[in-house]
């Protein structure tokens, strides 16, 4: 009896090590697989490929949250127009202009053909960005910038879900449990209201702040989804000149209907006297002005240079990432208040984003 009993201990220890050791295998063996993709990749590219994707990641990583960040210091320093940071964020557009005329020369590129339909789609979403970023200017205005961006992750679920409606996009489990999740951690932001509103800030401002930015998200949402559906249906096709086509056109009629309205709120004279009361002189507030116009294109270039690049998918993933970390970054450098609430909804968020990701870079589709 005895002996059996060490017979089958026996046998039981050498599966459980055979066991280990085909585990360990099979670990190795993906990791090695996962190598191997990745070498392929990088040398399917030239190494100028890799380096402008790295630029153009750290333009949308640093250059958005840098933008977002100045929007706040303006309003925390004795700015009070909403019109004027909204004017900052599009009069740059002459900016992707210069690098999409260098294409049309050097390049031999042509133009993309010019009709009424594709006029009225600038048309209109230059209109929608414009008011996109009025809504984010009052968001601003009344909330911390950690908070605000926080809040701004949910134009992820809203992406996905009218690109779901408009471009018939798929959706897949992982992507509907991360705006389940994302949406959970708006909720909880809402939940801890009253432990980051600023003492100057009432109730009532902070509130449409809040709704400001969520509205805001949506709009942002909708605007990709739009994007992307006309270059289905009037481009048919992605190239980097006629993504900086599209790009500066939505940023010009976004410039003049903001322009429209700083000149109907009388806001242009406003300035003047808005720099003598701002907190550290007319230096600091020009330098404000500057770095947000210089900032916030640059982070639309390195968008525009990612969709072309790599995806779209992969500009929705870092236009996702970056609002963390400007939430981050809003407490290092500007002290914003971060609650026990604050801190687990910027938990939940990366979990959403982590599922977001996944479920973008699986197959498995649900219609």
């Amino acid at each position: 009896m005895q002996e059996r009993l060490l017979e089958k201990g026996g046998r039981m220890e050498e599966e459980a090590t055979t066991g280990t050791e085909g585990s360990n295998f099979s670990l190795l063996e993906w990791v090695c697989t996962v190598k191997n993709m990745c070498l392929e990749a990088y040398k399917s590219k030239p190494i100028s490929h890799w380096i402008l994707l790295f630029l153009s990641s750290l333009g949308m990583l640093v250059a958005f949250p840098a933008s977002s960040l100045l929007s706040r210091v303006y309003f925390a320093n004795g700015g009070t127009s909403k019109w004027i940071i909204s004017w900052v964020a599009v009069v740059g557009w002459p900016l992707p202009a210069l690098i999409l005329l260098p294409t049309y020369i050097f390049y031999k590129t042509t133009p993309t053909p010019f009709n009424l339909y594709l006029f009225l789609s600038y048309v209109f979403l230059g209109f929608l960005s414009a008011a996109d970023n009025l809504m984010y200017a009052y968001a601003y205005a009344y909330l911390p910038a950690s908070t605000a961006a926080l809040l701004a992750s949910s134009s992820l679920a809203f992406s996905a879900l009218f690109g779901f409606w408009i471009v018939k996009n798929k959706l897949n489990a992982s992507v509907i449990n991360a705006i389940v999740i994302i949406t959970a951690a708006m909720t909880l932001i809402a939940l801890d209201s009253d432990s980051d509103r600023y003492p100057y800030v009432t109730n009532s401002q902070y509130t449409w702040g809040f709704v400001w930015d969520i509205l805001g998200s949506a709009l942002h949402g909708l605007i990709f989804a739009l994007s992307e559906w006309v270059f289905i249906k009037f481009l048919g096709r992605r190239s980097f000149h006629v993504v900086l086509e599209q790009q500066v056109m939505v940023s010009f009629f976004a410039f003049v209907f903001t322009t429209i309205g700083v000149i109907v709120n009388d806001d242009f004279r406003g300035m003047a006297a808005e720099a003598k009361t701002f907190k550290g002189g007319q230096t600091a507030y020009n330098m404000v002005i500057i770095w947000g116009v210089i900032t916030f294109q640059l982070g639309v270039l390195g968008a525009t240079a990612i969709l072309f690049l790599a995806s779209t998918v992969m500009a929705g993933v870092l236009n996702a990432v970056r609002v963390p970390i400007t939430a981050i970054a809003a407490v290092i450098f500007m002290n914003d208040p971060m609650s026990g609430f604050k801190i687990l909804s910027l938990v939940i968020t990366f979990w959403g984003f982590a599922s977001y990701i996944y479920g973008t870079s699986t197959g498995s589709k649900l219609s």
